[in-house]
């Protein structure tokens, strides 16, 4: 059955706002203060707002988002589809538990800079290597704190995702951070290029035994071979994969699916990754030139890339999801998981093929959540099932996966028998 029906409009959630910035120049000098980790910045979103930073200095422009996760700020920091925004995190404490390099989940730290309320002086954590300061600043990152987040979160809500301007140099003038503003954008800009790797690789780190809550060794032969292609992609979804019981091989966002086809994948996983799906129309060819040779499995922006490669539209919403506490149903089970999300665009359904079923609608707003196309074999999920806010509400859709894998492998191997019987016969 094809579920189309939702209880909020569209329109409630698709407004975009343009926003101008605002009319007062900096005029604090950056100097050092408490720990040796701040010093004056001023943040410009509609109106300044003065506050201490820590980690880098600079000028840095971005597109500002919140997110109302309580916990995991190092995995937030990591996850490459923060690219190009500055992450402002609602709950007001943040850095009490330092960082560690186990709970990374990307190479690198891709987002524009971090913005939060009290910074903690000190860490208390066993598993802490680094002050959260230092972390950012050895990246190049930059942080504000001592800013009412809170104000600045219902500025979102009310008027949506704006831009805004980061600077600890008072040498730039008001009309300077203005033209950076009004010069910057970040809809239609290809942002997977710039945090997918560059040449194919095997992933072949495992999930820690104290870490790892339901090990599978997969079905007996032969492990099934997943093409992981890396728009962005968080290890934690290679982990969860690798426990599985899966080969996992990593592309690259630009590799052609000729290339992933000659090396026969048991099933293929576009990832999550940073921006707008419709800016990147060679990853949508990947995906159509994809569908329905293997079985296909879509994360975050992987499910809004087969949304457009399968005929529907995506559009941004006003202020994304982003957070470890969002409510999504599973319309063929009627359960509700608790889902780790972090996205600016969703797929329209209404815009669909018929024989496409919305799998999950998000409970907050009626979005699309999930997309099923079974004569295709293809599923999708905005959201993260490899992350544990429920903790492990979502994760049965890796097994899912595995089962369309294996279902094709077995229709396969009856395939070969009866040719190779055929071929006795004759």
């Amino acid at each position: 059955m094809v579920t189309k029906a939702f209880s909020v409009s569209f329109a409630d959630i698709t407004n975009s706002v343009s926003f101008r910035f605002a009319s007062k120049p900096p005029t604090a000098s950056p100097r050092p203060c408490v720990f040796s980790l701040t010093c004056s910045a001023v943040f410009l979103l509609g109106s300044i707002w003065n506050a201490k930073s820590f980690g880098a200095s600079g000028t840095q422009v971005g597109e500002v988002v919140f997110n109302t996760s309580l916990t995991g700020y190092q995995e937030i920091l990591t996850d490459p589809s923060y690219a190009g925004q500055f992450l402002l995190m609602t709950n007001p404490h943040i850095g009490n538990t330092g960082v560690n390099f186990d709970d990374e989940e990307s190479r690198q730290c891709f987002l524009a800079g971090l913005v939060i309320r009290s910074l903690s002086i000190s860490t208390s954590n066993w598993r802490c290597v680094k002050a959260l300061g230092d972390y950012l600043a050895e990246r190049n990152i930059m942080g504000i704190y001592d800013v009412d987040t809170r104000a600045i979160t219902r500025r979102l809500r009310q008027d949506g995702s704006l831009i805004g301007v980061l600077s600890t140099d008072n040498s730039k003038t008001e009309q300077e951070l203005l033209q950076m503003a009004q010069s910057w954008d970040i809809v239609g800009v290809d942002l997977i290029s710039g945090v997918s790797c560059m040449t194919p690789h095997e992933w072949v780190d495992k999930t820690e035994d104290e870490w790892e809550f339901r090990p599978n060794k997969g079905p007996a032969g032969e492990p099934f071979h997943v093409v992981a292609y890396d728009f962005g992609i968080k290890h934690n979804i290679l982990r969860r994969l690798a426990s599985y019981g899966c080969k996992i091989t990593v592309v690259p966002s630009t590799w052609p699916a000729s290339e992933t086809l000659k090396i026969k994948p048991d099933g293929v996983i576009f990832s999550n990754g940073p921006g707008d799906p419709s800016a990147v129309p060679y990853a949508v060819e990947t995906v159509k030139n994809i569908i329905g040779k293997v079985p296909v499995f879509g994360i975050c922006m992987g499910h809004q890339l087969l949304g457009r490669a399968l005929g529907g539209k995506t559009f941004k919403m006003k202020f994304g999801h982003h957070g470890g506490n969002h409510p999504v149903r599973n319309l063929r089970t009627g359960h509700v998981e608790i889902s780790a999300q972090n996205h600016n665009y969703a797929v329209d359904p209404t815009t669909l093929p018929n024989e496409v079923e919305v799998t999950h609608i998000n409970l907050n707003d009626g979005s699309c959540a999930g997309l099923a196309f079974p004569s295709q074999r293809v599923m999708s999920l905005q959201y993260h099932p490899e992350a544990s806010p429920g903790p492990h509400d979502s994760d049965y859709a890796f097994r899912e996966f595995v089962q369309l894998m294996m279902r094709d492998r077995k229709k396969a191997n009856k395939s070969l028998k009866l040719v190779a019987v055929q071929a006795l016969d004759a």
